[in-house]
C-alpha cells in the first residue's frame, strides 16, 4: 500500500490534549482506534476509559460503529487529501450500581425546594 493511501488521524480528548497523530489503513476499523486510544491514554488523566464501550468516537459530528472502517466512516466533505483528521473522544463516565442509582434519585426528591406559605 503506498504511504498517500494512509489516512492521517488524531483524538482530541475532552480537555482538549491530543493523542497522535498516527496513519492508518482505510480498512482499520473503529474497534481498533478505540483499542489504539485506551492504550495511548495519558496516565495522570483522572477520568479514563477501561474498554472500548466506555469510549465514542466522532468524526464530523457522527458517533463512529465498532464494526465499520475508517473508509466506510469518513465524511469526505471538507477533508483534503493527505490531510489531517481530528477524532474527537468522549469517554462514558462509569456507571454504578443499581442501589446508587436509587439513593441518588431519593435523595434528589428529598432534596426539592419546600416552600412554606407564610
Amino acid at each position: 500500500m503506498a504511504e498517500e493511501d494512509l489516512i492521517e488521524l488524531k483524538f482530541r480528548l475532552f480537555d482538549g490534549t491530543d493523542i497522535g497523530p498516527t496513519k492508518y489503513k482505510p480498512s482499520t476499523t473503529v474497534q481498533s482506534l478505540k483499542e489504539f486510544v485506551i492504550s495511548r491514554w495519558p496516565q495522570d488523566k483522572e477520568i479514563a476509559p477501561r474498554t472500548i464501550n466506555d469510549v465514542k468516537l466522532i468524526n464530523a459530528g457522527k458517533i463512529l460503529d465498532n464494526h465499520l472502517t475508517i473508509a466506510e466512516s469518513r465524511v469526505s466533505v471538507g477533508e483534503l487529501p493527505g490531510g489531517l483528521i481530528t477524532m474527537h473522544v468522549v469517554v462514558r463516565p462509569p456507571v454504578s450500581d443499581k442501589t446508587d442509582e436509587k439513593q441518588l434519585a431519593r435523595a434528589s426528591k428529598q432534596n426539592r425546594c419546600r416552600c412554606t406559605i407564610l
